[in-house]
């Protein structure tokens, strides 16, 4: 679902570029104020940006002709809470964008709105409803994080929508049964996947999650070691295996949007605004085999992503009282 440059017009770029930077103005100040409670709260959300940006190579069919890719947004908000996820989104999204030309520069703040604070924040606060009414236990919360997931690509899909109407892309009538639709076959794979990352965290390590999942009562004793560095090395070695060896088996049909654009016929309003991306299409150059090229480019991405995010928690979180690890 990422919108290139073209599809969204200036105002409606600009309009969501301010609420994506209230949006970072608002976590940075969240995760400042509770930086002296989070364990690892610089490592594992840089790490886990790492198997976001990994993840989403890994296009997968959901029809005849279309793909879908995992967004995150909601996994990481379960995991981290929404503000420390947006940042990881922020951090997927920018490099995507600059090195990549996978999303729009002056749409970079769309995307950012559609993924992190529509499929973050939003999404959020239905995983949060939705645990007032189902138990709290394993089932409960990994029932409610699948569902959520599902729910935050559809609530997504139809911002992106609305983003294409006021742009004059595509009529909201057209365009909104088109997304939704294409989407709530994509959530499906959200689901799942969003399930399977959530839940790995929380069988092996239930401590690390939020105290209302109700996972942290069923953790082991509190003289359980609380070191960060296994399982941020687990999620840095799972972000290159994914890159290297399974992204050059993605689906090579167009995703939802890009799909509901040639249908609808507004895929030739794509501008290349950006030209210096060095990895353009996931890709090197130097390279002439497809399938190393894409798996190099993916591992050189997915370093990229944890630094950037690594370094964006160092540089915002300055200056306040830091947990140990």
């Amino acid at each position: 679902m990422h919108i290139p440059d073209g599809f969204c017009s200036l105002p409606v770029s600009m309009t969501t570029a301010a609420v994506s930077l209230g949006a970072l103005g608002l976590s940075i100040a969240k995760i400042r104020q509770g930086q002296s409670k989070a364990k690892g709260s610089s490592l594992l959300p840089a790490t886990a940006a790492g198997v976001v940006f990994s993840a989403q190579m890994l296009n997968f069919p959901v029809a005849a002709g279309t793909s879908g890719h995992f967004l995150g947004a909601l996994a990481m908000a379960a995991l981290f809470g929404p503000c420390r996820a947006f940042l990881i989104m922020l951090s997927v999204l920018a490099v995507q964008a600059f090195a990549f030309a996978d999303g729009g520069i002056i749409a970079l703040g769309a995307n950012l709105f559609n993924m992190g604070v529509i499929g973050g924040f939003v999404g959020y606060g239905v995983l949060r409803g939705l645990m007032l009414f189902l138990p709290k236990n394993r089932m409960g919360f990994l029932g409610a994080v699948g569902i959520a997931s599902w729910a935050s690509v559809i609530l997504a899909s139809i911002a992106c929508s609305i983003e294409l109407a006021l742009s004059g892309s595509v009529p909201l009538a057209a365009g909104l049964p088109a997304m939704v639709g294409t989407h709530a076959l994509i959530g499906i794979g959200e689901g799942l996947i969003s399930c399977a990352i959530v839940g790995a965290v929380a069988y092996s390590r239930p401590d690390l999650l939020p105290d209302w999942t109700g996972f942290s009562k069923l953790a082991p004793s509190s003289h359980r070691p609380s070191r960060i560095w296994p399982i941020a090395l687990i999620g840095v070695g799972l972000s290159f295996l994914l890159a290297a060896f399974l992204s050059p088996f993605a689906s090579s049909s167009p995703d939802g949007l890009e799909r509901v654009a040639e249908d609808m016929g507004f895929i030739d309003r794509i501008k290349e605004l950006w030209t210096s991306s060095p990895l353009p299409d996931y890709s090197l150059t130097s390279i002439t085999d497809p399938a190393i090229s894409t798996g190099v480019a993916g591992v050189i991405g997915a370093v990229i992503v944890i630094a950037v995010c690594y370094l964006l928690y160092r540089l915002f979180t300055a200056g306040a009282p830091r947990a140990s690890l």
